[in-house]
C-alpha cells in the first residue's frame, strides 16, 4: 500500500499590526489587538515596546474591535 501525507491548507497570511521589545537582545512580542495596554510593555524583560509590522497568519480576536493605529 502508499500512503502520502495529506497537503496542509495554506495560511492566510496579512500584514499585522504588533508591539515589539526596544531591546535589543529580546525577541518578545505581541499582537496589538491582543494586547491589554495602549503602549505595553513586554512580558519577557519588562523593556518598552515599540509598534511594528510583521506577516502573521490571520487570528480573530473575538472579545473586541482592533485597536485604532495611532502613529
Amino acid at each position: 500500500m502508499y500512503f502520502r501525507k495529506k497537503q496542509d491548507e495554506e495560511l492566510v497570511k496579512e500584514s499585522t499590526a504588533v508591539w515589539t521589545c526596544e531591546k535589543e537582545d529580546c525577541k518578545g512580542w505581541m499582537r496589538d489587538n491582543f494586547s491589554f495596554e495602549d503602549e505595553p510593555t513586554c512580558p519577557i524583560c519588562s523593556s518598552r515596546m515599540k509598534r511594528d509590522t510583521k506577516m502573521l497568519p490571520v487570528l480573530a480576536n473575538p472579545t473586541g474591535d482592533p485597536k485604532p493605529e495611532s502613529k
